[in-house]
């Protein structure tokens, strides 16, 4: 008979020391109220789910809540949020007061929990009944609330019973996990500070490919300072033979134990099956899966028929299910059941079966013969066909129909899953369905497939939620697919599919005049129409495309034509975005009062129609007004309110309220407001590339000016990747990666570098936006570096090299000008930071051939008192040096001292060195300066005296004639002081001797 071991899960745990350690670290420091994330990496088999079974079990003996949840391999088409309905599913049927009172609370949870009643959403039959396109999209519009307010729900749920005691949240098997839940998942993570929360995932970690969808959400978690990343390895030798011993429950032959300890290769799991399979003699197959079907074959032929069964359901099955499928009469079913289990081949779950481990699954699955398989699909997707509507009826469906090739039955389901999933606010899960229906559709005979739907208004479906996933190139790929099979449809649905390709198109900077031709094509099928809710809104979306190409007078008469058909329709929400975009307009043209009064009736039009979007497009708009006028105080109220409100109504990932947290980091940064790395903004996991890096422009300035290079060198490759001209691109991502390139590679001293990144990002920013304002501070960053060349050069005496340097000050400082005209920009108004950058750009040129004007750097401090409390140290630090080159001793000692003060509070520490490394060389005492140790002088006193006439430009026989010393004598005096200094030349000697402070200009 043959040996049935003891299961893993039953023994004490065998090594794991570290791992369980820092997991019972992790449970300690959430009783104190720090939120932790751990990722648990290890190969299949490698003993996580003991490993958590092991802490799970320590924490509920803590008196800690603990909520498990798994994912499953459904191919990316499942269920979303699976893991979090099974873990929170445990809470609705708790029966604690206080956790049915915190899940009651939270109406956006009927989406996830089955047993709470859900709010009825009125969608499925809005789109079946849908006379026109503008019910569509307003469907469509509210159901992308869904998932925004499902997040925060399941935050607030959790963080409500954390205030009772601590909750412990597990999420088995991630790399199977949806693009919903990795959102979820990325959310909550994000949110753990202050939290008495702890969130461990699992996930193969062999499996985690370059490509996987798993990896960009696994590299942003591991950047959080609160997650920890543990690996489980394998077992060593000794453990493994502690564990294959105590798993047979008696002393096995040495020879044969040795061979299992090298087979297994410290696997638990393999262990386990090679000890079950008998494995012990010189037959052993090598591959894993013959190790399973090895052990399967001792198995009864009607229990293998139906593990077969089983293996191809692919989730949790029931008995009668099996019985349909396998075949088999019930009674047979039951006894196959009952050995499978007994043989720890499956086990019981809630009164359903599953495979103890999914590689046993995945081992009988692919096994099975095509014909099998697919017969057995069949059946399955037949059973589940005849199951009343329930949650996920149709995603599974979907999946037995496709993979039985039954398409009629597949396109169908797929349309429904997708409408489901769509509703649970999970846009990815819902665009993978419409893209597995898209493959199939004329695979499917125009009389099978569903009556309600078309190949447009699936594409039209795929475009929009490509967007909201934070996809944008794939939103306008299927827009484009869209507008080219579109003719011979209806005016009203060729106009809607050519408005969401410019809408599309408008998320890219590179693709804005091909939005202008998709929104005139649109505009053209609506235009001899009656007023009505669709035109009113190709004409708003007409006005915001028109102005984000300059063509203000364009844009403002579609404006205007905008608020009119939407008065006549009686459409609320199109009016109050056409008064946004005329209050844009307005603002660009410096007609303020106008501007701010129409953005404040629009903001107030959107909240009573209860358009979220354009209320929050307009408050963001008027922070904005204020913003570019240097009224910050209001500017930060407006960009605050603006995100809270974002956050209350469920939107906090909104494009709007992404900007409106963008923008009021950046104005944090501008006034010395420096947030610590805990208030970060974590990308989303599964968004574009291009979304990650608007969210992270700002960090790469704070980054620099911290002095945290490294970091700074990582994001610079987010925002400007080799790739960069492959993909689509952004205008602040554009003037982050060419400033904040720019100011590392000046703090780094690679000047030329620094200029090489202002011409680069100029170029860019020009064929971005030909008349705007943003590449005053970045030629401004240029001119900067360009004197600092300059002037390096100099003093080492490169002649040749500081003409080229001043040269290409010159020439950046010439296209500076080139934006302006009169003082004035080209089609718009100067505010007081495009004041502040000109005139520093100027002060910085007065020094590209000697020493700067005191005067002109006086005025670019005085441009920057406007707020920019970081950007005017850094212009007082430049004047400190243009007053010592002045002789102004005691000015420039002032201004150190209050530079140094400012450096110190931020802490900006490259500026904090530099200003302490020029005071050294002034001889000015700073309150709280350390001396640094490289002030240290190397050279002699008779070197040091040597250096100092060179300095002055004598030649060595002066110098001897001044020091009562041969010619000889000072040459070898100067040779030692070059050798100590690392310099090959006089001129070059004295450069370093002043940049390390060892002469002074009063020397």
């Amino acid at each position: 008979m043959a040996l049935v071991p003891r299961l893993g899960l039953t023994l004490p745990l065998v090594g794991r020391v570290e791992q369980l350690h820092r997991l019972r670290e992790a449970l300690t420091d959430i009783e104190k109220g720090r939120g932790r994330g751990v990722l648990l990496a290890g190969d299949a088999g490698v003993g996580k789910t003991r490993l958590l079974s092991e802490i799970t079990a320590d924490a509920a003996e803590r008196g800690h809540l603990v909520l498990t949840g798994r994912c499953l391999d459904l191919h990316e088409g499942g269920l979303p949020y699976l893991p979090f309905t099974e873990a929170l599913g445990s809470l609705a049927a708790s029966g604690d007061p206080d956790v049915s009172s915190a899940v009651a609370a939270r109406s956006a949870l009927s989406t996830l929990i089955p047993q709470m009643p859900s709010v009825p959403s009125g969608r499925e039959a809005l789109v079946r009944a849908a006379a026109s396109e503008q019910d569509v999209r307003r469907v469509r519009t509210e159901h992308d609330l869904g998932q925004l307010r499902l997040f925060d729900a399941v935050l607030g749920v959790l963080s409500d019973l954390a205030r009772h005691r601590p909750v412990v949240l597990v999420v088995e098997d991630i790399h199977w996990a949806d693009g919903a839940t990795r959102d979820l998942l990325s959310f909550l993570v994000g949110r753990l500070g202050g939290q008495r929360l702890l969130v461990v995932a699992s996930y193969r970690a062999e499996e985690v490919h370059r490509r996987h969808p798993l990896r960009p959400l696994l590299a942003e978690l591991a950047r959080s300072a609160a997650v920890e990343r543990l690996d489980v390895p394998p077992m060593t030798d000794d453990e493994t033979r502690a564990f294959l011993t105590a798993l047979a429950d008696r002393p096995l032959p040495p020879d044969a134990l040795d061979r299992l300890v090298r087979r297994c290769e410290g696997n638990p799991f393999f262990a386990e099956e090679m000890l079950a399979a008998g494995a012990s003699a010189d037959d052993v197959p090598d591959g894993l899966a013959d190790v399973l079907l090895t052990r399967l074959e001792r198995l009864s032929q009607e229990t293998r028929r139906v593990l077969r069964a089983v293996s191809v359901a692919s989730a949790d099955v029931a008995d009668t299910a099996v019985a349909e499928v396998a075949g088999i009469g019930a009674i047979d079913v039951e006894e196959a059941l009952r050995e499978a289990v007994h043989h720890h081949v499956l086990v019981v779950d809630h009164g359903h079966y599953r495979f103890r481990h999914a590689l046993l699954r995945e081992a009988v699955y692919h096994d099975l013969l095509p014909g099998e398989r697919s017969r057995m699909h069949a059946a399955y997707a037949a059973r589940i066909g005849g199951l009343p509507p329930h949650r996920g009826r149709d995603a599974r469906l979907a999946y037995h129909s496709l993979r039985s090739r039954d398409l009629p039955t597949a396109l169908t389901a797929l349309v429904r899953a997708a409408d489901e999933a769509e509703e649970l606010g999970a846009p990815g899960s819902a665009l993978r369905h419409v893209e597995q229906a898209l493959e199939i559709w004329d695979a499917v005979r125009p009389e099978q497939r569903p009556g309600d739907c078309d190949e447009i208004t699936l594409l039209l479906s795929a475009s929009e939620l490509a967007a909201r996933a934070g996809e944008p190139e794939r939103a306008i790929a299927f827009a484009r697919e869209g507008v080219r099979r579109v003719d011979g449809s209806p005016t009203a649905r060729q106009a809607a599919i050519w408005r969401r390709l410019a809408e599309a198109l408008m998320t890219l900077e590179g693709t804005y005049h091909e939005a202008v031709e998709a929104i005139d094509k649109a505009w053209d099928l609506v235009a001899d129409g009656e007023p009505s809710r669709e035109q009113a809104w190709v004409l708003a979306t007409r006005a915001q495309v028109l102005r984000g190409v300059g063509r203000l007078d364009d844009a403002e008469r579609s404006a205007r034509m905008a608020a009119e058909a939407a008065k006549a329709a009686g459409a609320d929400a199109p009016h109050a975005a056409a008064l946004t975009i005329q209050g844009v307009i307005a603002d660009i043209r410096g007609d303020i009062e106008v501007a701010r009064r129409l953005l404040c009736q629009a903001e107030r039009e959107a909240q009573a129609a209860d358009a979220l979007d354009v209320e929050l497009r307009a408050g963001y708009y008027r922070a904005l007004s204020h913003d570019d006028r240097g009224e910050l105080d209001e500017a930060l109220r407006g960009y605050r309110h603006t995100a809270e409100r974002a956050s209350e109504s469920g939107l906090t990932w909104s494009p709007l309220g992404i900007s409106a947290r963008t923008r009021l980091l950046a104005l944090r940064y501008t006034t010395g407001d420096w947030p610590d790395d805990t208030e970060q903004d974590r990308p989303e996991s599964g968004v574009s590339d291009l979304v990650t890096a608007i969210l992270q422009s700002t960090w790469m300035h704070l980054s620099v000016a911290r002095g945290r290079f490294e970091d700074a060198d990582r994001l610079l490759e987010l925002l400007h990747p080799r790739d960069a001209d492959q993909r689509g691109v952004d205008l602040w991502v554009v003037t982050a990666a060419a400033a904040g390139g720019a100011e590392l590679a000046y703090w780094r001293g690679d000047y030329r570098k620094a200029v090489d990144a202002v011409i680069e990002g100029m170029d860019r920013v020009e064929r971005m936006l030909p008349d705007g304002l943003v590449g005053i501070r970045i030629g401004a960053l240029g001119v900067e570096a360009a004197a600092a060349w300059a002037a390096d050069d100099r003093r080492r005496g490169g002649v040749e090299s500081a003409t080229a340097a001043a040269e290409a000050g010159t020439g950046i400082l010439d296209r500076v000008r080139s934006t302006l005209d009169n003082g004035v920009p080209r089609g718009g108004t100067v505010g007081p930071e495009a004041r502040a950058w000109f005139a520093r750009a100027l002060a910085a040129a007065s020094g590209l051939e000697g020493h700067a004007d005191p005067a002109l750097w006086e005025q670019a401090v005085a441009e920057f008192g406007f707020g920019a409390v970081y950007e005017q140290a850094l212009c007082r630090r430049q004047l400190a040096e243009a007053w010592l080159n002045a002789g102004e001793h005691d000015r420039a000692a002032t201004a150190l001292t209050e530079t140094h003060r400012v450096a110190s509070r931020l802490g900006a520490r490259p500026l904090k060195e530099a200003v302490e490394d020029l005071a050294r060389r002034a001889r000015v005492s700073l309150p709280g300066a350390r001396p640094r140790r490289d002030a240290v002088n190397p050279l002699t006193p008779r070197e040091r005296a040597v250096l100092e006439r060179v300095a002055e430009g004598l030649t060595n026989r002066q110098v001897g004639e001044q020091l009562y010393i041969s010619e000889k004598t000072v040459s070898v005096h100067l040779s030692r002081a070059m050798a100590k200094l690392g310099a090959s030349r006089r001129a070059e000697a004295v450069a370093i001797a002043y940049d390390r402070g060892l002469l002074t200009p009063e020397s």
